[in-house]
C-alpha cells in the first residue's frame, strides 16, 4: 500500500523528483567511474609486480623509512639511502619455511649502478637473485633472446626495453655473449665490475621503473654494493690493542725485560691461545648468524587460500625479535603504488565534498516539496495517519528516487566504459599506460565497484530524506483546512 502510493507520489512531482535523480545519478556515476580507473589501475599493478618482482610478501630489515625492492620509499633520502644486509637469515629462513601458508621462497640482494656497453651509459637497479628460486616463482619474467641466469653461474639479464635503447643510441644490435661493464660508486671508492649477458627477457605487465631492472648473479652485485656496506664501525679492538694504542710510545719500547717476559708469558700463553681461539669462533658463529649470506631480502609467495594481511600479522609476530618485518606488495614496490593509494584516498575525499553539496542540493529541493505538499500531508494527518505512516512515505519514495539513481548511474557508466573501450585509444603517456595495464585504453567493469556505488545512491537517499520528513511531521491537519 504504502509503496504504491509513494510511486505514484514519484509518478506525479515529475520535475522535483528529476532533480533528485540527476543529482544522486551524477554523484553515483563519478563514484563508479573515478574508482574504476583506479581500481583498475590497482588491479594492474598488482598483478605486474606480484608475478614478476615482489611476490606476496616481502621480508626486509626494520628502519625509520619503509623500504621499496631497490631503496627508501622516500624520495628525498633515497639517492642517499643504502639498503641494509638482512639479520639472521638463517634463522628467519627456517621460520618462514616451517608456514603451511607459503608457496614459494627466493631471496634478493639489491643495487644501483650504471651499465656501460658500446660506449651507451645508464643507470640500472641491480637484482642479484638466486636463480634456481628465483625465476619458477615469477612467471611474468618472460624470455626473449639467450637464455634464464643459472644458479651459480656469473652472469646478467636485461629486459628488451633497455636492449632495444642500446641499439638505438649505439647503432649497434645487443648480442648474447656480450660483456656488460658495470660501474658503482660510494664513499669508499669505485667498483668495477664486467660479466657476460646470457639472456634479454620482457615483463607480462611492466610497471614503472621494472624496464630499468638487470637481473644478475647474488655475488656481483655484493661486490658492487661492498664499498656501500663497508664502514668502520665493523671494526672491533680488542682490550689489549685499545691500550696500546692509548699508551705512550716511550713507554711501549721501554719496558724492561723482566717485563717483557712476563707479558709474553701472559698473554702467548697456551691456556691463553686457546681461550682466544673459542671466543673468536663463538664470535665469528654469532656473526655469521646474524648476517646468515649477504642478501636484503627474502620474498614469499603464498597460497591461493591465505589473507596476505592475515599472514603478515602472524608471521610479524614471529619474527619480531629478529629486527626484521613483513610488508606487502604494495610497500615493496616502491613510491607509484603507495601514491596510487593516496589517490584514491583524495579522489573519495572530494566525491565526499561533493556529496555534501548534493545533499544540501537535494534537500532545499525536498523541503520545497514538502511545502508544496501541505494540503496533502496535513490531510493524511486529518484522517488519522500516523507519524511512523507519514514518514514512512516519505522515505519510500526517497528510496525510490534513490534507486532509479543508483541504476542510472551505474548503466551511465557501464555503457562510458564500452564506448571508451570501442576506441581503442592509444596511450602516448609510459606513465599512465604502466598504470592502466598496456598502451591502449581498456576499461573494466568490476562488480564490486558498482556494489559501492548502489549503496551510496541508497545512503544519500536516505540522508537527504531525514531532515525534510521531520519538517512534514511538524504540519498540523489544521493547516490542510486553512490550505481548503
Amino acid at each position: 500500500m504504502i509503496f504504491s502510493l509513494a510511486l505514484r507520489n514519484v509518478v506525479r512531482n515529475k520535475v522535483n523528483n528529476t532533480i533528485i535523480v540527476l543529482l544522486i545519478g551524477v554523484i553515483c556515476f563519478l563514484f563508479f567511474m573515478g574508482n574504476s580507473i583506479i581500481e583498475r589501475s590497482n588491479i594492474s599493478l598488482h598483478q605486474a609486480f606480484i608475478s614478476s618482482i615482489t611476490g606476496d610478501v616481502v621480508i626486509q630489515k626494520k628502519g625509520d623509512v619503509t623500504m621499496n625492492l631497490f631503496g627508501a620509499n622516500t624520495p628525498v633520502i633515497d639517492d642517499f639511502f643504502v639498503v641494509p644486509v638482512f639479520p639472521f637469515y638463517d634463522d628467519v629462513m627456517e621460520i618462514i619455511s616451517s608456514e603451511d601458508g607459503v608457496r614459494g621462497i627466493t631471496s634478493q640482494i639489491s643495487g644501483k649502478a650504471y651499465l656501460d656497453i658500446y660506449g651507451y651509459r645508464s643507470p640500472a637497479l641491480l637484482s642479484g637473485v638466486d636463480a634456481q628460486t628465483y625465476f619458477p616463482m615469477f612467471p611474468g619474467i618472460e624470455l626473449k633472446e639467450g637464455r634464464l641466469l643459472q644458479s651459480g653461474e656469473t652472469g646478467a639479464m636485461i629486459t628488451m626495453d633497455r636492449a632495444q635503447k642500446i641499439e638505438q643510441n649505439t647503432g649497434r644490435k645487443l648480442q648474447i655473449g656480450e660483456s656488460l661493464l658495470f660501474t658503482a660508486g660510494g664513499t669508499f671508492g669505485f667498483k668495477l665490475r664486467e660479466v657476460p649477458l646470457v639472456g634479454i627477457f620482457n615483463y607480462k605487465n611492466p610497471g614503472l621503473f621494472m624496464n630499468e631492472i638487470i637481473i644478475l648473479d647474488p655475488q656481483t652485485v655484493r661486490s658492487l654494493n661492498s664499498i656501500q656496506t663497508a664502514s668502520s664501525s665493523d671494526i672491533e679492538l680488542s682490550e689489549e690493542a685499545e691500550v696500546l694504542l692509548s699508551a705512550d710510545i716511550d713507554d711501549i719500547f721501554n719496558m724492561s725485560s723482566q717485563q717483557q717476559t712476563s707479558s709474553s708469558r701472559d698473554v702467548f700463553s697456551v691456556d691463553f691461545l686457546q681461550s682466544w681461539l673459542t671466543e673468536s669462533k663463538q664470535k665469528s658463529d654469532k656473526e655469521e648468524n646474524k648476517g646468515g649470506g649477504d642478501w636484503n631480502f627474502i620474498i614469499l609467495n603464498l597460497k591461493e587460500n591465505i589473507n596476505t594481511s592475515s599472514f603478515i600479522n602472524s608471521l610479524n609476530s614471529k619474527i619480531a625479535s629478529y629486527d626484521v618485518t613483513a610488508v606487502d606488495w604494495r610497500v615493496s614496490a616502491g613510491t607509484s603504488t603507495i601514491l596510487l593509494l593516496l589517490l584514491q584516498i583524495l579522489f573519495n575525499a572530494g566525491i565526499f565534498l561533493v556529496c555534501i553539496a548534493g545533499i544540501i542540493a537535494a534537500i532545499n529541493i525536498l523541503l520545497i516539496s514538502v511545502f508544496r505538499r501541505t494540503r496533502e500531508v496535513g490531510t493524511l494527518r486529518a484522517i488519522g495517519a500516523s507519524n511512523i505512516y507519514v514518514g514512512s512515505l516519505l522515505l519510500c519514495e526517497n528510496i525510490t528516487l534513490s534507486l532509479i539513481a543508483g541504476f542510472a548511474g551505474i548503466i551511465s557508466g557501464a555503457l562510458f566504459i564500452g564506448w571508451v573501450n570501442s576506441l581503442s585509444y592509444n596511450i602516448p603517456n609510459d606513465l599512465i599506460a604502466s598504470l592502466l595495464g598496456g598502451n591502449i585504453l581498456n576499461l573494466i567493469f568490476i562488480p564490486k565497484i558498482a556494489f559501492f556505488s548502489f549503496i551510496l545512491a541508497i545512503v544519500l537517499g536516505i540522508i537527504v530524506s531525514i531532515y525534510p520528513i521531520q519538517t512534514t511531521l511538524k504540519i498540523e491537519p489544521i493547516e490542510a483546512v486553512r490550505q481548503g
